[in-house]
This record gives C-alpha cells, structure tokens and sequence, in this order.
C-alpha cells in the first residue's frame, strides 16, 4: 500500500487551510496514495484560547469535516485529519483526530491523551491541560491490510501507548505533529524511530512546519519509517508537501520475527524500598 504524510503551514483561518490542503492532497492520490495523514491542528492552528473559542464547532455537523469527507470520497482515499480542535462541555476541548474512509464516512476518532503541562526553567509554565482535555482511550482502525494505531504529537514521548497499540493489533503507527523547532531538531527522528523498533511497526509522521500566523515556528521534516527504523521517506525542511512510500504487512511479520520484544516482554512489580 502507498501512504503519504501531508506537510502544512496550517493558520488561523479554517477555510484557508482547507483551501492549501486540497491540492495537496490531490497531489497524493494522483501518485497513488490510499491513506494519507495530515498533520496536528490542520484545520486551525490558533493564537490563543480566545480565538480558538471563536472558530472552533461542535463535532457533530462540524462543516470541516463534512468537507474532508468529500474529498475522501472524491479521492477514493482514506483520509486521516491529524488533528483539530472540538469543543467540551467542560469549556475545555478535545485534540482530536478523524480517519475518513474512501466513502467520505467517519471509521474513526481519537482525542489526544497525553498534555504538556510543565514548568520551564526561565519561562512561564504552560498548562496544555487548561485549554485542553486529555483523551481516555487508545484507538486502532483497519486501513486496507493495515491495522492503524492513533497518537498525536506529544503522546510520541510516552512508549506505553505505542506498546498498547501494537498488542491491540496496529502494524502502521500515525503520529500526525507540531513540533518546535528546538525540540525537533534535538529529539524529532530519534522518538519517532525508537517508537518504530520497540514495536516492529511502520511509522508515518506528518507535521506542521514553517512560521505560522499564530507567532510560532514549526520543524516540519515529516517522515514514514520502516519497522526496522530505517526513515524510508523524509522531507528534509519546512515547506509544505506531500511525503509518499509504500509499506508491505510483511516487513512488519519480518520485524518482529527478527527481534520478538512484544512476544517477550513481561509484567513486572515496579521498584520498591529494601531492607
């Protein structure tokens, strides 16, 4: 199967990136793709929590997604929106991403799990948690002869998700991102193909990348690695783009027959005090 990670500079105006998304992935299925992922906040990448307040819709008849949903089917393809933001009755919102099949019809969605919340040494603390929700629950789909496991962005940092996500059946990996440029230039790849190794799966990154409107800057290099961590496809700066590769189920069969992690890991008693 061929598979693309779309690469955008995605802004505040949800019409003008599903303007800028269209071609793009028009480009995909053109050479061939049956899936391609789209990166974190495709449909508005916001300034702030007021402004976001101000665009986003609920989830139900949200007009976005009723568009993605034509272009899927006008494509034939499967088409996951990496993510964008719903909103909660708590005031807060979900980071949720939405795999369309080649219907045009919903298969899926995921809300973001885990939240950056810390408190950096020289900056203020950031609470991702007070704009945001953290989802509940790990999600596959069948893509084809692919079972698709869902993350976003931060959730990259935490293998406990991708180990669930492999053992509940995933063999392709979405991680759709915005990731900085120092935390990308310092950790982007070297996450992304450890999450690909530990659990012998395909890996397919689409990021966020450039300067965007909102007064933040992107790393872009959205990439697709095998199941031996080898970046097959990389698009090596911060332009937007279309990333293709073909993946076959048997390079993953091959991976884990090679190096059975999964097979072999154990449950354990977590450390303790000793006398």
């Amino acid at each position: 199967m061929k598979i693309a990670a779309i690469q955008m500079c995605s802004g505040l105006d949800p019409d003008a990136n599903l303007a800028a998304l269209e071609p793009l992935l028009a480009e995909a299925a053109t050479r061939g793709a049956r899936y391609a992922l789209t990166p974190e906040v495709t449909v508005i990448f916001p300034e702030n929590r007021e402004q976001l307040k101000s665009v986003a819709a609920p989830f139900e008849g949200h007009p976005h997604l009723a568009k993605v949903g034509d272009l899927a089917r006008q494509h034939a393809m499967f088409v996951h929106i990496g993510s964008l933001p719903i909103p909660l009755e708590d005031g807060r919102f979900a980071n949720r991403s939405v795999l369309f099949g080649p219907d045009g019809t919903q298969q899926a969605v995921y809300d973001k799990i885990h939240l950056f919340d810390a408190d950096i040494a020289g900056l203020n603390a950031y609470r991702e948690s007070a704009t945001y929700k953290g989802g509940e629950q790990a999600v596959t789909a069948p893509v084809e002869d692919f079972t698709l496991g869902f993350s976003i962005c931060y959730d990259m940092r935490f293998p406990r998700l991708y180990n669930a996500l492999a053992n509940g059946g995933a063999n392709l990996i979405a991680v759709p991102a915005a990731f900085t440029v120092p935390t990308g230039q310092a950790h982007w790849h070297v996450l992304l193909r450890a999450r690909a190794i530990e659990t012998g799966s395909y890996v397919i990154a689409a990021a966020q990348g450039g300067h965007h409107p909102n007064g933040r800057a992107t790393y872009g290099h959205s990439v697709i690695i095998d199941p031996w961590g080898k970046v097959i496809a990389e698009l090596d700066h911060d332009r937007p783009g279309v990333l293709l590769a073909d993946i076959d189920p048997a390079a993953v069969t091959e991976a884990r027959g090679r190096v059975p992690a999964l097979a072999n890991a154990r449950e354990f008693a977590p450390p303790g005090l000793h006398s």
